[in-house]
Order: C-alpha cells, then sequence, then structure tokens
C-alpha cells in the first residue's frame, strides 16, 4: 500500500523533465519543409529570447503558429476525458474535514526523503516534495487535532530540500543524476546526460551526484520552482528565517536563468517570483516575474483561431502544461498592482486560456491535477481581480473536480496528489460554512 501511495505521487507530478523543448515538436508527422521552417524558426526565437527582444518574439511566434495552420493548439497526444457521473453527491462537510486524513497517515511511511540520500540512486525527484509539503501546511485547520503533525511532516521535508540546495551549491533545488532510472522523466533525463557527456560537458552540470545545471534547457526550472513555492509556504507558516532564505536562494537563481523556448518551463519562474515578491515586497522579484511572463509565456498562445486561447505548439497545448501556465500567470495576477500597465495583458492571457480549455470540463476531466492547482491560485485572487478576471465557467470547473474526487475518496483511493488535494478540500471549507451545529 505504501508503494501505491509513492507510485500515485510520482505518476502525478513527474510530468516534464530536462530535455524536453518546443517548436521540436510541433506536429505529430510534418513535412518536411514545415519541418525546416520549425527548426528555422526555433533557432530564431532562442536568438531573440536571449536578448530578451519582445517584438521579435512575438513575432517569431506568430510566424510559428501560421506556419503550423490547423494544427496550432493541437496536442502532440490526444486529449483524454475522464468520465464523471453527474449523479455523485457533493462531499459532506464531515468528508471534507477528514479528507486528508488517509495522505497524513501514509506520508510517514512512505517517507523516501532522508538527508544523506545518495541522489544517484533515487527514483525520486524535489517536486514530489513540493506537493506533499504544500499538502501538509494547505490541510492544517481541516481536522485540526492532527495540524502539529502535519506541520512537523512539512519542517523534515523543508530540511531536506535545504540540504539538497546546499549539496548543488548553485542556489536551486537541484535535480538528481540519478542514471537508468525507470519513467518518462528519467528517461529523458538520461538523454540529456547522455549528450552532455558526448559533448564533454558532464562534469560542469553535476556537483556531488545532484544535476545543478541544464545548459540553458530551462529543465531545472520545474523542480527549483515548486519546491521554492513550497519553502516560502513552510517559512510563512514556521516563521523560520533558515526556509525563507532558502526559497529568497531559489528565487534568486530563477532572476539569472534567461528566458527558453518551452513556454511551460518558464512558467514555474513566474511562479516562484510571483510568490517571492509577495513574501518580500522585493520589487525585482515582481519585474523579473512580469519579464519572464511576458517574454515566455504569453507570448505562444494562441489569439485567434478554433484553439484561441490554447499554446500554439503541441507540447504546451496539452492541458495539463495549459494549466500550469495557467497557475503562474494566476500567480502573478495576484500580486500585481491593479494600476500596473501589464495587468490587462496578463489577465486577458489567463481568460482567453480559461475559456479555451474550461468548457471541455463538462464531458470529463481534462487533467485535475494541474488544473485545481490553477484554479486554486485564483481562488486566491481579491474579490475586484476575481470579478475582473469573469465566471470562465470556473464554477462548472470546481464541480467537476469536487466530483471526480468524491468518487475517488468513496472507493479507497487517492485521487489527487497531496497539494492538490488539500487545495480542493480548503477550497471547498472556505466555499461552504459550516452549519451552525458545528461552528
Amino acid at each position: 500500500m505504501i508503494r501505491r501511495f509513492d507510485i500515485r505521487i510520482a505518476r502525478l507530478v513527474l510530468i516534464g523533465v530536462i530535455g524536453v523543448g518546443i517548436l521540436a515538436n510541433l506536429m505529430a508527422e510534418p513535412d518536411a519543409a514545415t519541418k525546416q521552417q520549425l527548426r528555422r524558426l526555433k533557432s530564431e526565437l532562442d536568438d531573440a529570447m536571449r536578448v530578451a527582444d519582445r517584438e521579435a518574439i512575438t513575432r517569431i511566434s506568430t510566424k510559428a503558429a501560421t506556419s503550423l495552420g490547423d494544427d496550432a493548439g493541437i496536442p502532440e497526444a490526444p486529449d483524454t476525458l475522464k468520465p464523471v457521473n453527474a449523479d455523485t453527491k457533493p462531499l459532506t462537510t464531515e468528508e471534507i474535514r477528514r479528507g486528508f486524513d488517509r495522505y497524513r497517515q501514509r506520508i510517514p511511511q512512505a517517507r523516501w526523503w532522508k538527508i544523506g540520500l545518495e541522489p544517484t540512486r533515487t527514483p525520486h525527484l524535489p517536486r514530489e516534495l513540493a506537493t506533499i509539503l504544500d499538502g501538509c501546511l494547505l490541510a492544517r485547520g481541516l481536522n485540526p487535532v492532527h495540524d502539529a503533525e502535519l506541520l512537523k511532516e512539512a519542517r523534515d521535508i523543508g530540511d531536506f530540500l535545504k540540504w539538497a540546495q546546499k549539496q548543488g551549491g548553485r542556489g536551486c533545488y537541484p535535480f538528481p543524476a540519478a542514471r537508468n532510472q525507470k519513467g518518462r522523466p528519467f528517461e529523458v533525463a538520461e538523454q540529456f546526460l547522455r549528450k552532455a557527456e558526448a559533448d564533454g560537458k558532464l562534469d560542469e552540470l553535476i556537483h556531488q551526484g545532484w544535476v545543478i545545471d541544464d545548459l540553458d534547457d530551462g529543465g531545472l526550472q520545474f523542480d527549483n520552482g515548486l519546491a521554492g513555492v513550497a519553502m516560502f509556504h513552510l517559512a510563512e507558516a514556521t516563521g523560520n528565517a533558515e526556509y525563507r532564505q532558502s526559497a529568497i536562494q531559489a528565487a534568486d537563481w530563477a532572476i539569472s536563468r534567461r528566458i527558453v523556448t518551452n513556454w511551460n518551463y518558464n512558467s514555474f519562474s513566474v511562479y516562484l517570483l510571483a510568490e517571492a515578491f509577495r513574501v518580500t515586497n522585493d520589487r525585482k522579484y515582481l519585474e523579473s516575474a512580469k519579464s519572464k511572463a511576458l517574454l515566455g509565456v504569453i507570448p505562444g498562445q494562441l489569439r485567434a483561431g478554433k484553439h484561441r486561447g490554447r499554446w500554439a505548439d503541441a507540447h504546451n497545448a496539452r492541458p495539463a502544461y495549459h494549466y500550469i501556465m495557467i497557475r503562474g500567470l494566476a500567480a502573478l495576477l495576484r500580486v500585481m498592482p491593479a494600476n500596473d500597465p501589464d495587468t490587462n495583458t496578463v489577465r486577458e492571457c489567463m481568460q482567453r486560456a480559461l475559456l479555451a480549455r474550461n468548457p471541455d470540463f463538462q464531458r470529463g476531466i481534462l487533467n485535475a491535477e494541474s488544473t485545481v492547482e490553477a484554479l486554486w491560485q485564483i481562488h486566491q485572487l481579491s474579490p475586484d481581480q476575481r470579478t475582473a478576471l469573469g465566471d470562465c465557467q470556473i464554477p462548472l470547473v470546481w464541480q467537476q473536480l469536487e466530483r471526480t474526487t468524491a468518487e475517488g475518496m468513496r472507493a479507497g483511493r487517492y485521487p489527487l496528489s497531496p497539494g492538490a488535494m488539500a487545495a480542493i478540500l480548503r477550497f471547498l471549507a472556505d466555499s461552504r460554512p459550516l452549519p451552525a451545529s458545528e461552528k
């Protein structure tokens, strides 16, 4: 049972890894001329991003979308919709209160995060810890008798992430240099490391068994972003200066990274830097988050056509990455001043994105994990910000997500990763006042 829990977390959060690019996979089977054009556009886009030329980035991205024709916005793998029973009853107050208890009971037994771990042999990644850490923190208050236990688990994870960060020595939360591990993320990482080895660059990428550089591929932004956000949350929950400083180091590392051609990679740093600004009020984090969003996320979105609101390339058109990018933009919108000249740009991008995918939830669940996380960030917006954003069929999506979560819970499963599970439970607790007899 413990192994099943580990596998569930891994399957839910190990999407994306070092080595996955954009524009290299814009169509399932492009013809030779299109392939050549896309290779050229990728190179041009990379050059424009290297010098942060917003006008050129927008122009080249538009050309890439045009070259795709009817295939723009079509995912590299067909959408998979999980059916939802419309007759599923909403979660009861008691189910919401105790909804995280099964996770709480399993987390200590599934613990692999031990200081001194050999990173070249582990099949686990820091992003797994981010969802567990956030889950423990968000779940506090649902069933208060367990709050101290949950905070202890969160601290243990925070201590491990601090240690791993120190082992890497670059400020980021590093990626384990594990070779020949099973699973798509490690297979892609292996390809990345083999290429680096062939190019004679392996030694500069690895320190004490951790990958500390991605050669401007952008993949390290994934784990660093999620772990950094979770550590900011832990610092807020505990008041611990060491956790705060650890998260700040991760945010400073994110500032130093150039924008890359995979839009969703950039969004992880947008997410982290927006949270860094919210916690520290240091404007350098807001400016960097805005820059990475305006140059490294928003330009890839389609603004017209059948798939308006999706990202044009086949990789980022996938629902999981679609909502991952919404999450980062929502975190940024949350901290942007109302009079910021770029507020409308960010909000309108979110509106297009939400209206492009949310209606699909009438037919079933696209990707529960990233959708819950995106909608939870939207839930954190101020009332005025949510009003300005508009309905965007968000209530429909929450309703469907609750139904699939309820079905999984009642079947004795772990329906979501810990962070997403705690987020939906907290949303439901916020949205439904307790009956007078339970206050």
